[in-house]
């Protein structure tokens, strides 16, 4: 879900070609629901092998990756722990929405609906941890860099910012702004023409900077107010408070130096603790991680083509090609940089 702050923040369109050269942190489960959404059949329903097995979350993993490390970018995949126990909440209501959804969407599918079975099905997306664990299977053999969080994979990511290990984070959510990351990347899993949920037209979907330093100077807060705005308007932790909007929101932080007096002048009761959800933001549960354990090694074709060819059915042709076409790019920025070295 994330923070809804999205008319607030200032956002600047990039190519994704602005990432080259730089390592960035992915937010993995919010990559990988991207893919869920987006690679679907014309029933609704994600990509699926001979089996059964769900193949969306790998085909895009699987492309896009390539596609961004041919570009220079060096992706470092960050996954999530176990969730706060302040998430509770929110993931029991997911399930509920996400139960309803699969329920609409069989139905209209029987009914042979094909535009509610695709809505209600991108509303009934699951990650499982087979699909989690194939995930991870697959970045390793293409040598790209694993992460396991403590507990947000967006948390951890942001805090590898602020630490200078990453120079930004991938993710549609806003939440990485208030864990502190000062360059946060958005739509770099999906681009292009994009279908708006619930309608019959399409937009252009462009990759976006967002940068946390520049936000709050154009807004006239800090941080911790920025995390209130968060907090008034509903996080991941708590309810958005009543009748107060994104735009009134600003204005409480703005005109107020405590979240006791915002909640005074709306007349406001709340029934959690704003400061436990404030610490989370500001000092989020991370780990530290080995210099060397951000670095890319070398590709395992062989595992790579057993894995998508022979466990989930794609194409051994177009893998081939599309691997030796990676290792060939790889090699040959490998060596752009050594010969750069010595000038």
């Amino acid at each position: 879900m994330g923070v809804n702050i999205s008319n607030l923040v200032l956002k600047k369109d990039i190519s994704l070609e602005y990432l080259s050269g730089k390592k960035v942190g992915i937010d993995s489960y919010n990559m990988l629901y991207q893919f869920l959404a987006s690679i679907r059949g014309h029933d609704g329903l994600p990509l699926a092998d001979s089996k059964g097995n769900v193949t969306s979350h790998l085909t895009g993993l699987f492309y896009r990756t390539i596609n961004l490390v041919d570009l220079g970018v060096k992706p470092v995949f960050v996954f999530d722990g176990p969730p706060s126990q302040l998430k509770s909440e929110t993931l029991r209501k997911r399930r509920e929405a996400r139960t309803d959804a699969e329920k609409k969407s069989s139905l209209a599918l029987k009914e042979g609906n094909i535009g509610d079975a695709q809505k209600f099905g991108s509303r009934a997306l699951k990650l499982t941890p087979l699909m989690v664990g194939e995930a991870k299977d697959l970045l390793t053999y293409l040598g790209i860099p694993v992460v396991e969080a403590p507990q947000e994979g967006e948390a951890q990511a942001s805090v590898m910012v602020q630490r200078g290990e990453l120079f930004g984070v991938v993710s549609q959510d806003f939440d990485c702004l208030l864990f502190g990351a000062n360059n946060l990347f958005r739509n770099i899993g999906v681009t292009g023409k994009r279908k708006v949920a619930g309608k019959n037209f399409y937009v252009e979907v462009k990759p976006q900077h967002v940068e946390l330093e520049s936000t709050l100077n154009e807004l006239g807060i800090d941080r911790k107010k920025l995390i209130w705005l968060g907090i008034l308007v509903g996080t991941d932790f708590n309810e958005k408070l009543p009748k107060i909007g994104p735009k009134t929101a600003l204005k409480l932080v703005q005109n107020n130096d405590s979240f006791e007096k915002i909640l005074e002048e709306t007349n406001q009761e709340i029934d959690f603790d704003y400061k436990e959800i404030e610490d989370l933001f500001l000092n989020p549960v991370s780990c530290s991680v080995a210099p060397n354990q951000l670095e890319q090694t070398d590709v395992n074709k062989e595992r790579l083509v057993e894995f998508l060819c022979e466990e989930h059915d794609f194409s051994k042709e177009r893998v081939n090609s599309t691997i030796d076409s990676f290792i060939k790019k790889r090699d040959e920025l490998s060596k752009q940089k050594s010969i750069s070295q010595w000038f």
